[in-house]
C-alpha cells in the first residue's frame, strides 16, 4: 500500500476522521467533560501531539535520507559506466568493441530501470540486465586469461565497479520505511485524533473542524509516503546522469 501515496491520503483521512468522531461520540456519551478534567486532558493531548510530531519529522528524514541514496547511486552507477567505457580501449580491438556495444545495450536497460512503472516489464529488465552482466565480464575476463596486464586488470576492475554499482543501487531502492515505523506512527496519529474529538466543547455544531487536524496528518503521510516509494509516487528519481551518458555515447 505505502507504493500508492494517493491511497495512503485517502485511507488516512478516513481513518483519522472516523477517529475524531469517535472522540466526539465518547464525549456525548458522558455529556460534557467537567472543567476540573479538562487541564489533564490537555496536559496528555500536548504530549501526544509532540511525540506524533517528532515521529513524524523523523520518519520524513528517513524517506528524505533514502531518496537522495537512491540519487547518489544513480549517479555512481553512470559514473562507473562511463569509466569503465573509456577503460575498454585497454583491452584488444575486438574485445574492446564487443564490449563496448555491451556496454551500451547495459546502459539502455539501467535507464530503463528507473523510468518504468510497469511490474512485468520491470522484470524482463532485471533479467536481460543479469544476461548483460553475465555477457560484460566474459568479455573483459577472457582476454584478462590470456593477457595479465596491468592495463587489462584496469579494465577488469572497472567492470567489477559497473556491477557493484548496480548492487548497490538495488539494495538502495528496496530499503524503505519500516512497516513497524509507519504503523507506529499510525497508532499514535488515531490516538492523537481520538483525544482532539474528546476534547472539543461543541465538537457537534462543528463538524468541519474535526477534519482539520486528520487533513493535515494525513498530507504529511501522504508526502512521506511520495518521497519514500521509488515507482509509486510522482516525486521519483530521474536518471538525468545515465541518460546524459547514452546521449554522449550515442553522439560519439
Amino acid at each position: 500500500m505505502m507504493d500508492y501515496p494517493f491511497v495512503v491520503f485517502g485511507l488516512s483521512l478516513l481513518l483519522l476522521w472516523l477517529s475524531t468522531r469517535l472522540g466526539a461520540f465518547l464525549l456525548r456519551k458522558r455529556r460534557g467533560l467537567p472543567e476540573e478534567g479538562r487541564d489533564d486532558l490537555v496536559l496528555i493531548m500536548s504530549a501526544a501531539l509532540t511525540l506524533l510530531g517528532l515521529l513524524i519529522g523523523f520518519t520524513f528524514s528517513m524517506a528524505i535520507s533514502r531518496y537522495d541514496l537512491r540519487k547518489n547511486y544513480e549517479e555512481a552507477e553512470a559514473n562507473a559506466i562511463g569509466t569503465e567505457y573509456v577503460r575498454v580501449d585497454l583491452l584488444p580491438a575486438a574485445d574492446a568493441a564487443k564490449a563496448r556495444v555491451l556496454l551500451r545495450k547495459y546502459l539502455d536497460q539501467r535507464v530503463l530501470f528507473y523510468t518504468t512503472r510497469n511490474e512485468a516489464q520491470l522484470l524482463q529488465v532485471n533479467a536481460d540486465t543479469a544476461r548483460l552482466q553475465n555477457d560484460l565480464w566474459t568479455a573483459v575476463k577472457t582476454p584478462a586469461a590470456v593477457l595479465s596486464t596491468p592495463m587489462v586488470s584496469l579494465a577488469v576492475s572497472g567492470m567489477n565497479d559497473v556491477l557493484n554499482s548496480q548492487g548497490y543501487t538495488q539494495a538502495a531502492w528496496w530499503n524503505r520505511i519500516p512497516v513497524a515505523a509507519w504503523s507506529l506512527m499510525f497508532g499514535i496519529a488515531v490516538c492523537c485524533n481520538v483525544l482532539i474529538g474528546y476534547g472539543m466543547r461543541r465538537a457537534e455544531n462543528e463538524p468541519a473542524l474535526l477534519l482539520i487536524f486528520p487533513l493535515i496528518v494525513s498530507i504529511s503521510f501522504f508526502l512521506i509516503a511520495e518521497i519514500d516509494s521509488p515507482r509509486g509516487g510522482t516525486i521519483r528519481v530521474s536518471p538525468q546522469n545515465l541518460t546524459s551518458l547514452a546521449q554522449s555515447m550515442q553522439s560519439n
